[in-house]
This record gives structure tokens, C-alpha cells and sequence, in this order.
């Protein structure tokens, strides 16, 4: 069944002007067909067309499915935009497949993208949250100075900063992560982070942390945090 999104869907019974022009334009379908929408928090409607209309495309909700996420626990990826947007979005996109609740771009010292427009990565989101048949989708936050991100007392007391430095001591992620509960992740820039950057995380409580002998791009970095962070919580299952 064709899935679409509708963020207020209860309120107007309206798909939006692209998802209707998808449905009705493109898929051609009519006045009695029946969809299924998302919300975007969680919520799946079963939805029969009242009105296939290509800019307002109307609908009756038949029946609400609450769908939970498949893991437990929070994950959050703070991490710096690369220069080239398309890996930064191939992230977005492969990290909201697999499950994750919260995407913050970094802004840090030796960040080679300064500003980031986030309308090309929410359409990115939505298209990867319908594609893997998930109802909620991840918040994705403007682009973030590292320090207001470092000082946030909103974040979960497992806080990890994934650092290339040798110098500095570093765990195993996968030895200290605490499979089931909120986390959040911290992947710098092409650069690095700078030492300071790592000094004000760590006096913030952020554990250094290391993904093995491989030096990872930034993209592939922040992958490989959310991917483990489903592995062993399945492992521990």
C-alpha cells in the first residue's frame, strides 16, 4: 500500500500539495483508494481518498496504528557537516533507515561547511522514513555551535565524542556503550576535533571513544555509531 506523510493529518484531512500531487498525478489514484499515512511522531493512519484533488488531496482516516520504535533508548548523532552534501545527506538518509531520533550539525573549529540549509535534508528524511516503513522521524536541528551542543543540560548522561587524537585516552565504543538507553554521539569534522573542543566535552562528560583501528570518514563514522548502537542492543536481545 502507498505511503504518504502528513505531519496534520488529524487537523485538515489533507494530504500536503507534493504528497497529493504524488498520489493523485503520479499514481493516479482515485476517490476510494485506500493509503496509509505518517505523521512523522509515531502515528500511522489507515486512510480511504475523499477527494483526489493533485494540490489538496482529501482522505478519511479509517483506522490509527501507534507504531513504537523497534529500539530502545534514544540516539542522537551530533556530528559536522561535510564539505561535499551529498555524503552528509547519504548519512542523513542510511542513519534514518536504520533507526536514530535526533540528527545535530556541528559547527566546530575546523569544520569545512560552515551553514547548512536543512530543507534538502528534511525531504531526505521524510522519503527514508517512508522508504523503511517507520511513522517517526528524526528531528534534525539547525546547524549547532560544538560549545551550545557541549553545554546542552538537556543531553543524556551517556555522552560519547568520537576522537582520532591517539594522544588522548580513548575507549571502545562498544565497551562502555549502554545498549537500551538515550545516548548521544559526537563526530567531528574532516579535521578533527580541536584539542580544546575535546577538553570542554570531556569536563562536560563526554567519554573519548574510539571505532576501532580504522580511520573513518566523518559520514562513515557517524554510520557506524548508530549502526552499532543497534547491533549489540539486538545482541543483547
Amino acid at each position: 500500500m502507498h505511503r504518504f506523510y502528513a505531519p496534520d493529518i488529524t487537523e485538515t484531512l489533507l494530504l500536503p500539495e507534493a504528497e497529493s500531487a504524488h498520489a493523485v498525478r503520479v499514481l493516479r489514484l482515485a476517490e476510494g483508494d485506500e493509503v496509509e499515512v505518517v505523521d512523522g511522531r509515531g502515528n500511522l493512519y489507515g486512510c480511504r481518498i475523499s477527494l483526489a484533488h493533485s494540490k489538496k488531496c482529501g482522505v478519511e482516516i479509517v483506522r490509527h496504528i501507534a507504531v513504537p520504535n523497534h529500539w530502545h533508548g534514544t540516539i542522537t548523532v551530533a556530528v559536522a557537516p561535510t564539505k561535499n552534501l551529498d555524503r552528509m545527506e547519504w548519512m542523513a538518509e542510511k542513519a534514518t533507515e536504520m533507526g536514530i531520533d535526533r540528527i545535530t550539525p556541528l559547527l566546530c573549529r575546523h569544520s569545512e561547511r560552515k551553514e547548512l540549509k536543512t530543507e534538502r535534508l528534511r525531504k531526505i528524511l521524510v522519503s527514508a522514513m517512508k522508504q523503511s516503513l517507520k511513522a517517526a522521524m528524526p528531528q534534525l536541528d539547525e546547524m549547532t555551535a560544538i560549545a551550545r551542543v557541549i553545554a546542552d543540560e538537556s543531553l543524556p548522561p551517556q555522552r560519547y565524542i568520537a576522537y582520532c587524537d591517539e594522544a588522548t585516552e580513548r575507549r571502545q565504543f562498544e565497551a562502555c556503550y549502554r545498549p537500551g538507553e538515550d545516548v548521544v554521539v559526537m563526530i567531528g569534522p574532516e579535521g578533527d576535533f580541536s584539542p580544546e573542543e575535546v577538553k570542554l566535552a570531556i569536563e562536560h562528560g563526554f567519554v573519548p571513544v574510539t571505532f576501532g583501528n580504522s580511520r573513518l570518514r566523518t559520514e562513515t563514522a557517524a554510520l557506524y555509531a548508530v549502526a552499532a548502537a543497534h547491533a549489540l542492543k539486538q545482541a543483547r536481545q
